[in-house]
């Protein structure tokens, strides 16, 4: 059976330059109280949050893994909102901006698997391919 609804149109967030050249910044001293700077000055920037929740989780701290990813995810969903995602529908990994939220998504559910919370990480897993299938392949080659 062939669905005849359209698809929703993808979801863009919006780019946020004065972020994007602090979380550059912080990349270039590596240091987790660099990337913390970031999310402190720009607590709605999912990247920032991202950025804290892959180190966290390489660094095997992964209720600080969780936490940062969580925080991201939320507000990466209020951003989404605001761009008029309905809830479902793309949100492509090829478009920059995306890819903080994406990549918070991705952590946590990696984060909440390895604390047993199985649902979550599905679910996690679930959305995070719902939203594009290329943002796990990329961010599994992380």
């Amino acid at each position: 059976m062939q669905n005849l609804l359209p698809e929703p149109p993808a979801t863009l967030l919006p780019t946020h330059e004065e972020a994007d050249a602090a979380l550059a910044a912080a990349a270039e001293q590596g240091t987790d109280e660099a990337y913390a700077e970031v999310a402190a000055r720009f607590p709605t920037y999912s990247a920032a949050w991202g950025a804290l929740a892959g180190r966290s989780l390489a660094a095997g701290q992964v209720v600080t893994a969780y936490a940062y990813a969580r925080t991201g995810y939320h507000r990466g969903l209020d951003q989404l909102r605001r761009s008029g995602w309905k809830g479902h529908g793309p949100v492509p990994w090829s478009h920059a901006p995306n890819q903080g939220f994406l990549r918070c998504l991705y952590v946590l559910s990696r984060a909440a698997g390895e604390i047993g919370e199985a649902d979550e990480a599905a679910r996690c897993a679930q959305f995070l391919r719902d939203c594009d299938p290329a943002a796990g392949d990329a961010l599994s080659g992380d």
